[in-house]
């Protein structure tokens, strides 16, 4: 039996271009890279005893390292996708 012509399309639009889709791939990896960061570096600034702005900024640097590697990693995954 044949697959009708509009079967899986986006209603309204088109399908995203390639560049929408490594700009999607970037985001979901660093939002995904950005929460695991915020777990390992919360848990390891609390391990290394840190407390207060010390532990912020331990936080944030891990956050903003995974956040970074994850979403480029995606985003190159993205792009090979297309």
């Amino acid at each position: 039996m044949p697959v009708p012509s509009g079967y899986g399309a986006v209603p309204g639009g088109n399908q995203p271009n390639c560049m929408a889709k490594i700009r999607m791939g970037l985001m979901m990896g660093a939002m995904i890279g950005g929460a695991t960061g915020v777990l390992l570096g919360g848990f390891t600034g609390l391990r290394m005893g840190y407390r207060g702005k010390a532990l912020l900024v331990q936080t944030g640097k891990v956050v903003a390292q995974s956040g970074l590697s994850f979403g480029v990693f995606m985003g190159v995954a993205q792009g090979l996708r297309c």
